[in-house]
């Protein structure tokens, strides 16, 4: 395979390390297509156990609390047992979490397999970056590292065209049966099978240079560090007295480590803050309760899976606007005009819900201000889309120090998952109070979110790892 400049003076065989980046990032699309394939399931859910909107809640978002302990954990096991280690685990977790949640006996059953699935989830988001940027070159480690969000972003719209094809199936509910199950248990049991396929791949690819460096598996990382970044024996040597010299010492890091004058380092601090604001602007209401918002306001069920993917493949759109600007016009830039951009759709949005009207138990959305709001959410979702949703994830790949990445990246990903708990748990009980109001404040956490990466976050485009001191 023929090889092109990786920067640095570096020749990069970017075809090589884009498969193997594509095959870590499968895990990516499982966190995606677990996150997202509940939505086609909520209602049913609801009247298959007939549970009221707190306890739906709670399950929806009990995921996330899996997520939480598979993001705080997953550092210190890959730095213990290796990267590719971490993913087959939870390959093995995503499989049995998908068996578990299609054969439930009551809700608590779904709602403990929901939290495995979530540990997969949490273990996935913390291991797909942090090795993606470990095997890439800097020139291209943004466009590789954002084949993480892409990943994602697939996942959520495979979820979205297999509940809309399941419930076709079903002559259009999710509540219908086919064969010995209902609609819904087949939804979520078809995660099985990439599940299995992620485990594949993760026999397949290396294990990162810098766990090997770190670990002494020198000969190893040579080999590894000359497929990936390509140049002579002199180029490689190089590269590993880097490493070394950034990994500081041989000793694992541990979350002391993250320790400064603010009880926690600065770019610690700013990791968690970027990774609270991707969640608290309420992107996540749309991918797990779109179907159930469509139909609060009148929507007809079938509508309302067919909008569910249509706001899927609007995600993917951006993301693919996003990855081919991100190491061309850098990071910040997309954040800030993502983060105005979600300000003025979620503004725009509550505004038009506002016009909700009620009739006894029905409610309904004149067709104009539906359109508004139809046209808000797709705005909120591509203007996410081709910031803050890929452009996070680079950003914790690479901003921290070498000798901390893991253990840093576990606690940012980890405040990324108690964020979105907090907005998941909430929006059932806040559509019931005011759906207007609900992004009206997510509208808020948007302005927010600009002022922040205006006043604190620094560019990090071009820079290799090494250079990332905080």
């Amino acid at each position: 395979m023929s090889t092109v400049n990786g920067g640095a003076g570096a020749d990069a065989n970017i075809v090589h390390v884009t498969m193997i980046a594509a095959a870590a990032a499968m895990g990516g699309f499982l966190f995606g297509y677990d996150s997202a394939v509940i939505n086609g399931a909520v209602d049913a859910i609801q009247a298959r156990f007939d549970v009221d909107s707190a306890t739906l809640g709670f399950t929806i978002a009990s995921a996330l609390l899996g997520c939480v302990l598979g993001a705080a954990t997953a550092g210190s096991l890959a730095d213990r047992f290796g990267r590719i280690r971490v993913m087959q685990v939870a390959g093995v977790l995503f499989a049995a979490s998908a068996i578990g949640s299609a054969l439930p006996f009551g809700v608590w059953d779904l709602t403990a397999w929901r939290v495995l699935g979530g540990v997969a989830i949490g273990m996935a988001s913390v291991i797909a970056p942090t090795y993606i940027a470990e095997v890439s070159p800097a020139a291209y480690r943004g466009r590789l590292g954002s084949l993480q969000q892409l990943a994602i972003v697939l996942g959520i719209a495979c979820s979205q065209l297999v509940n809309y094809g399941i419930a076709q199936i079903a002559d259009g509910s999710a509540h219908n049966t086919i064969g010995p199950l209902q609609a819904w248990q087949w939804m979520l049991g078809v995660e099985v099978l990439p599940a299995l396929l992620y485990l594949l791949l993760s026999l397949l690819i290396p294990e990162s240079p810098r766990y090997l460096v770190r670990v002494g598996r020198l000969d190893k990382a040579r080999t590894i560090l000359a497929e990936v970044e390509g140049g002579g024996t002199e180029r490689v040597e190089r590269r590993i007295a880097e490493i070394r010299r950034a990994l500081g010492s041989e000793v694992r890091p541990r979350l002391s480590d993250l320790r400064g004058p603010y009880l926690l380092l600065p770019v610690v601090w700013i990791g968690m803050a970027l990774s609270a604001f991707q969640q608290l602007v309420g992107i996540n209401v749309i991918f797990y309760y779109s179907s159930s918002l469509w139909q609060s306001v009148g929507v007809a069920e079938s509508d309302s899976l067919l909008l569910s993917l249509f706001t899927s493949i609007v995600n993917i759109v951006g993301t693919v606007i996003a990855i081919s600007l991100v190491d061309r016009i850098g990071r910040k830039p997309l954040l800030l005009v993502g983060s105005a951009g979600m300000t003025l759709a979620l503004a725009t949005a509550s505004y038009a819900f506002g016009h909700a009207v009620v009739e006894g138990d029905a409610v309904s959305l004149p067709f104009a201000w539906a359109a508004v709001a139809l046209v808000a959410a797709s705005a909120f979702v591509l203007f996410f889309a081709l910031s803050w949703g890929v452009v996070v994830w680079v950003l914790l790949g690479e901003m921290f120090p070498l000798r901390i990445r893991a253990a840093a990246m576990g606690v940012a990903t980890a405040t990324q998952w108690l964020a979105n708990w907090l907005i998941t748990v909430t929006f059932p009980s806040m559509r019931d109070w005011t759906l207007s109001g609900s992004y009206l404040i997510y509208a808020g956490f948007a302005l927010l979110s600009l002022l922040f990466v205006w006043r604190f976050v620094k560019e990090t485009k071009g820079k290799t790892l090494e250079e990332m001191t905080g």
